[in-house]
């Protein structure tokens, strides 16, 4: 018996279940919002120098009478392509006689110079934008990008950081904390008066958004009885899609960039206020000594399951017989180097950095980049929203009669390949471009699907957070990655797409390594994974002569025995637990 028995003493999945989950998965709503804000706070409006001249250009379209397109000709350069104005260039002295129809000026010999006067930026699609503000284009253009990376690298370092503190003071601490740190430091970043500070505060609101991102999926776990884990996952991931949706729409609303971060922002105050009422994991609190509180959190779940009469049967002697083995498995350490100590977890860490750093790579290198299509943004980002929907049913049909293997190695092969496609289709053809880019975004997508159940089940239960940690570190370098590689475009436009599309072709090859998992029990132990590479498994063994009678064994004689293949007998150990709960 184990703790999951006892979840389903106090109620399964209940009534305090489905408040837990539903509060807990709210704030997903805005953590796309998070993720995907630079899209729209520091979106590039169209722009072109400011003129050299000491009129303003209204009073010369008065004067002149002429049309401001025809006027801007005098003084701003077309740029290399010939279709529109140059964004970093004017001409050093105003050209008049480009006024004249019939002038035959080779304007590519004219003389021209920077945007030394600054720039002026077009008010239709965005009112004001960090770009805009601080005039982050041109020779400044990196930085923009470079917002989203940092904020990127809050995110990692949040996951290293948070994830030894919850270790430490407890899930719903550390929960809290990060709600009240996003809420504070992420409507402080609207008031930032330069772009160092908001890039500080942009970091800062990263680590709370990692904080809240691994807090709440622990806390929400730990409390869910496992047979309904996976429908509650795949259930609760839509609050994430639907919040890049509302992404769209208050981008849509909020055309200046401070209003913007401050509504996605605030709701964090409401969280943090009701999220007091979350119970800490009482898993956590008995493995850290604290089983009095564990104890009055399970009566308090009972209550509110309705189930008063497991109030009084449940006692600190019930819990820990409950959780003997978590009690025993936890005197065990085990760190980052088991995942590379042993040939078989040695192959599956490896093949699984490529595919986590690749599938989020290429992920975020297509949700970044949503004004290269030239349909509007917040259409793009409501589209690149809603397809992931299909996306995660697609995945777990995959998933379901194909296998995770060719599931994860389909995923990734298909996105690289649509995002070679659009390398070579024109940019007039904007429907098909945006129609290519959806699709790529829905295979990117339905491979995160996949590889975070794929990962749980590829490594053992001793190992597993810490795998799980581990590989989804790599994630978040690839999204850090990811901007930066679109300042490749300056210098051959094509090369960011080649980048993102070659990353993912080289995971799937990484992900044809890996063993399948469909339809096969968890492996509990190192011992099991390496086993099962050679074709032994402990049911093999038990085929050749091994018999149980009703004793119990320890983990320690049970895995001895398994090797060597060793009947056993009546065994007991001293916690009372035996092999059927590893």
């Amino acid at each position: 018996m184990g703790f999951t028995d006892l979840l389903e003493e106090v109620g399964g999945f209940g009534k305090y279940q489905w408040i837990h989950v539903t509060l807990i998965s709210l704030p997903g709503l805005m953590m796309a919002s998070q993720n995907l804000l630079n899209n729209f706070v520091s979106g590039i409006p169209s722009h072109h120098c400011n003129p050299a001249t000491n009129q303003s250009l209204h009073d010369l379209v008065l004067t002149l009478q002429v049309d401001e397109q025809q006027l801007l000709k005098v003084f701003i350069p077309p740029d290399p392509s010939g279709n529109r104005l140059d964004r970093c260039r004017r001409y050093a002295e105003p050209q008049w006689h480009l006024l004249n129809l019939n002038s035959s000026v080779n304007v590519s010999e004219l003389q021209t110079e920077g945007c030394v006067d600054g720039w002026r930026f077009d008010q239709s699609e965005f009112s004001v934008t960090t770009v805009s503000e601080w005039d982050l284009v041109c020779s400044l253009r990196p930085l923009k990008q470079m917002i989203q990376t940092i904020y990127m690298g809050g995110v990692l370092t949040g996951a290293i950081i948070y994830g030894g503190l919850s270790d430490r003071f407890g899930r719903k601490s550390v929960l809290i904390w990060s709600y009240l740190q996003l809420a504070v430091l992420g409507c402080s970043s609207a008031l930032s008066p330069s772009y160092t500070i908001y890039c500080i505060f942009r970091f800062l609101s990263g680590m709370a958004v990692s904080g809240i991102i691994l807090n709440g999926v622990s806390l929400k776990v730990e409390w869910i009885p496992t047979k309904t884990r996976t429908l509650v996952g795949t259930l609760t991931s839509f609050f994430f899609t639907f919040g890049q949706m509302i992404l769209a729409g208050l981008a849509y609303w909020l055309r200046d960039w401070r209003k913007l971060q401050l509504v996605t922002c605030a709701p964090q105050f409401i969280f943090f206020a009701y999220s007091w009422w979350y119970a800490e994991s009482a898993r956590w609190l008995v493995l850290n000594r604290r089983s009095e509180e564990a104890l009055k959190s399970l009566h308090r779940v009972a209550r509110i399951n309705r189930k008063p009469e497991i109030i009084n049967k449940l006692t600190l002697e019930v819990l820990h017989s409950h959780m003997s083995k978590e009690i025993e498995s936890s005197r065990s350490s085990f760190t980052a180097f088991n995942l590379l100590k042993t040939s078989q977890i040695r192959r599956i860490s490896i093949c699984l950095i490529a595919v986590w750093f690749s599938t989020s790579f290429a992920y975020y290198g297509l949700a970044m980049d949503l004004q290269k299509f030239g349909v509007s943004i917040y259409l793009m980002q409501i589209i690149f929203g809603a397809v992931d929907i299909p996306a995660k049913f697609l995945a777990l049909g995959l998933l379901s009669y194909l296998g995770r293997r060719v599931s994860q190695v389909s995923c990734l092969f298909l996105s690289a390949v649509i995002i070679f496609a659009n390398i070579f289709v024109p940019t007039d053809m904007q429907s098909l471009r945006t129609t290519l880019a959806c699709l790529g975004k829905a295979f990117t997508s339905a491979s995160f699907t996949t590889v975070y159940l794929y990962t749980g089940e590829l490594y053992p239960t001793v190992i597993r957070q810490t795998g799980m940690g581990f590989v989804s570190t790599m994630a978040r370098i690839g999204s850090m990655a990811a901007p930066a590689v679109l300042i490749l475009d300056e210098v051959f436009p094509a090369l960011p797409s080649m980048v993102y599309g070659g990353a993912a072709v080289l995971a799937s090859g990484f992900a044809c390594f890996l063993p399948e998992t469909l339809n096969k029990p968890l492996p509990d132990t190192i011992e099991d994974v390496e086993e099962n590479r050679s074709g032994r498994s402990s049911g093999s063994h038990l085929k050749e002569g091994m018999s149980l009678k009703e004793g119990m064994v320890s983990p320690d004689d049970w895995g001895v025995a398994v090797k060597e293949g060793v009947a056993l007998k009546g065994l007991k150990d001293k916690e009372g637990s035996g092999p059927n709960a590893l």
